[in-house]
């Protein structure tokens, strides 16, 4: 594994520091068998978009839609 810093000047704390979360998150993934199902993060969750109401039909949706008109 490579890592590269492409902006700053990090001191060797902060890369082992960085370099320890690395290994803890790879080590996590390879532990867990094959086939099961990964935690979503909240940003893909699907659930995050049925929370919020849909525009109901009618002659005012489409102004309340977000899109220009």
């Amino acid at each position: 594994m490579t890592i590269k810093v492409l902006r700053g000047n990090p001191t060797p704390e902060e890369l082992a520091a960085a370099l320890a979360v690395v290994r803890a998150r790879a080590a996590a993934a390879a532990a867990a068998p094959p086939g099961a199902d990964r935690p979503r993060d909240a940003w893909s969750d699907p659930s995050r978009i049925a929370a919020h109401r849909l525009p109901r039909p009618g002659p005012t949706s489409w102004a309340r839609s977000g899109w220009p008109g």
